[in-house]
């Protein structure tokens, strides 16, 4: 009890906003505060499904959402970003004992026959309750999953769905932390200066600072995002590249403890056991049926139309860099996957006069942070405030108060820019607390982190972000704003809680205005003169956004088609990965196939993450946001009424109604791809 009275996560947050006490949390603490929450799940549950009066939309579905599992989720919210963002040996060995743990709790929800049967009554009474719409589609939300996650199964066959799901949880967490430390065993430190050809000035002293920071000298590169982009870029020893390439093409595929293959063969199979128990072909189908796609047909349709669009753009920018390369390298040269990269760079440089390295400057992040947070501030009139007063989990971590144009607390930001060996790579955004109205009408603000892996400052510059990057971050924090600015009543139906392939909308149309000249005035600022951009290098840069396009759309529908692929077998696989890989990506592939690589093997989107046979929703919500930033475009890129109606209709609302009734009541229409192909230059 002693562990329970005094441990920081069960007590209430005596912090600034009731923020996560992240300084006095210790891992220790997690298991004890977890079988505290296990236990309190299972009394509340008890308590609504042994509920004696007649079941109610009150005392059985809102019961269900808002009085079951506070302390489960508070805890799931702080655990598993702490350990995305800075996982110890000793979390990650945690992580293996909880995840079994947390799936088995969800089944003993969903399965539990009694609880079923009081939803059910309630949604077979719907058409008769008059409720608002919000919660018909709490009410519909509910049932249909409860419906998915084997409700309504046999009792040999529920228990066959608890075990496959509590499988597949421990899986996935298997795959993402061998992702973590396969990557980590991979460096490449160059000792002799013939090596750092081409490399820029800064490139060389942050990989001199990493080489320290391990006790070495030389230049030291990794495959985290800044290290091996960076050098992929401007290293003019192609076979460093070549080498770097097949250690990042080859994570999780390497034949040692962290191989992923059988994880990935486990996962996919598992995955098809689930959809077949629940009625399912294939686990598309079983994972479309909450998506605005609805069914694989749509994808496929989506894919191939825009394969037919950009394919044919791809190829003629594949020959025209190999030509390009092939004036500088022998008559014979074939231009190979390590080669895109460095020779798309310098073919930029050529024909746009413009390239990372000359960017870079106009990039330096704190004045690229405080031009976003005012790009909030233009649209939505949302302003930021820094508290160095809110407890974060890694001093690098930054905390911001968020209020509306009218001074009302809106919600906390958290900032997480640099990489680290304990940190994943990539860049996401979560919520630490959703938003979501509580008892008696009270709006309880969320709590969002968004997190990258930035290029760091060095000893003689600040951290001076790519062109590439500062788009990541407009990206991740339109994923901040669809949480921040929510304002609905139910925390599973507010914030990013939609659709997955529409849940991309408001974190791609942010991008946009990186494009916009209006936009770039502000953020392009060099950090050395103060000197903005001329406007003949701005009208470069803009020219220079659809470099590459084709070849940038047929990656993406690579990685489709590869998920899509293995989400509709039909049969347990059990055959080689690498080959099932190859077929699947081909009609979509550019660059020379190259054997003894794997993708699927560090795809953790679709492994590990939540993007299972909806890696399409990308591309999906391309489409949407080019369409939807049509409005801006019309009416002015700051236009404030433009940016009220999308609050308004798409980030205010979350999941509470249907994403294609919300998308049509912002644009007064239904999407087309017009819009994007116009945007990427493909028609005019």
């Amino acid at each position: 009890m002693s562990q329970i009275k005094n441990n920081p996560l069960t007590e209430t947050y005596q912090t600034p906003f009731h923020t996560p006490p992240f300084d006095k949390v210790k891992t220790e603490h997690y298991e004890p505060a977890y079988r505290e929450a296990f236990r309190q799940l299972r009394d509340e549950i008890e308590t609504i499904a042994g509920n004696t009066e007649p079941p109610t939309f009150r005392n059985t579905i809102v019961a269900l959402e808002q009085y079951s599992g506070i302390l489960l989720h508070k805890i799931n919210d702080v655990f598993f970003n702490v350990l995305n963002a800075d996982a110890s040996d000793e979390m990650i060995e945690l992580s293996q004992r909880i995840s079994p743990e947390l799936s088995e709790s969800s089944s003993n929800i969903y399965l539990n026959d009694k609880l079923f049967a009081r939803i059910k009554a309630v949604y077979n009474e719907k058409d008769k309750l008059n409720l608002s719409t919000e919660d018909a589609r709490l009410l519909t939300e509910t049932y249909d999953s409860f419906v998915v996650q084997g409700a309504g199964l046999s009792p040999d066959d529920k228990e066959k769905y608890r075990q496959l799901t509590t499988d597949l949880s421990l899986l996935s967490l298997t795959f993402e932390h061998n992702v973590l430390k396969d990557k980590n065993q991979s460096e490449l430190l160059l000792t002799n200066e013939e090596e750092w050809a081409g490399l820029p000035e800064w490139v060389c002293e942050a990989a001199n600072l990493l080489a320290e920071s391990k006790g070495k000298k030389g230049c030291l590169f990794n495959l985290s995002a800044p290290s091996y982009t960076a050098f992929m870029r401007y290293s003019g020893i192609r076979k460093l590249r070549e080498a770097m390439y097949y250690e990042y093409m080859n994570i999780g595929n390497k034949g040692n403890e962290y191989d992923n293959k059988d994880i990935i063969r486990q996962i996919v199979n598992i995955r098809l056991e689930i959809a077949r128990l629940t009625g399912y072909n294939h686990y598309a189908g079983y994972a479309l049926r909450h998506t605005m796609a609805k069914k694989t047909e749509n994808v496929y349709a989506l894919l191939n139309q825009l394969l037919e669009a950009y394919k044919p753009v791809a190829i003629r920018e594949y020959q025209e860099l190999e030509n390009f390369a092939r004036g500088m390298e022998k008559p014979g040269f074939t231009l190979m996957p390590w080669d895109w990269s460095y020779y798309a760079e310098k073919l930029k440089d050529t024909r746009f006069h413009v390239n990372e390295e000359m960017t870079r400057p106009y990039f330096e992040l704190e004045n690229v942070k405080k031009c976003v947070f005012g790009l909030a501030t233009q649209l939505y009139g949302i302003t930021f405030k820094q508290n160095k007063e809110i407890p974060v989990y890694h001093p690098e971590v930054e905390t911001y108060e968020v209020y509306d144009a009218g001074g009302d607390f809106l919600a906390v930001l958290y900032t997480d820019f640099h990489p680290r060996d304990r940190k994943q790579g990539g860049a996401w955004m979560n919520s630490l607390k959703p938003q979501f109205k509580g008892i008696e009408g009270y709006n309880d603000r969320p709590q969002v982190i968004i997190v990258m892996n930035f290029t760091r400052p060095t000893r003689s510059q600040p951290s001076l972000l790519s062109y590439d990057e500062v788009n990541t971050l407009l990206h991740e924090f339109g994923h901040a704003l669809h949480g921040m600015l929510s304002d609905g009543t139910y925390a599973v139906l507010t914030g990013t809680s939609v659709y997955h392939d529409f849940v991309e909308l408001p974190s791609q149309l942010m991008e946009n205005w990186l494009r916009e000249k209006e936009f770039l005035d502000q953020i392009a600022v060099h950090y050395q003169t103060g000197e903005k951009m001329s406007p003949d290098f701005i009208r470069r840069l803009t020219d220079a956004s659809n470099f590459n396009t084709g070849y940038s759309c047929c990656r993406q529908i690579c990685f489709g088609l590869l998920d899509m692929a293995w989400h509709t077998i039909r049969t347990p696989f059990e055959g080689k990965v690498a080959d099932f890989e190859r077929k699947a990506w081909a009609p979509a592939l550019i660059l020379p196939e190259v054997g003894e690589t794997l993708m699927s093997s560090n795809f953790g989107h679709i492994f590990s993450g939540e993007y299972a046979a909806g890696y399409y929703g990308y591309k999906w919500a391309e489409v949407l946001e080019a369409d939807a930033f049509s409005v801006f475009r019309e009416a002015g890129i700051f236009n404030k009424e433009a940016a009220r109606s999308f609050r308004e209709h798409i980030l205010s609302k979350g999941g509470s109604e249907d994403p294609e009734v919300l998308y049509k009541r912002f644009r007064g229409k239904e999407p087309t791809i017009d819009a994007l192909l116009i945007k990427n230059g493909i028609k005019k």
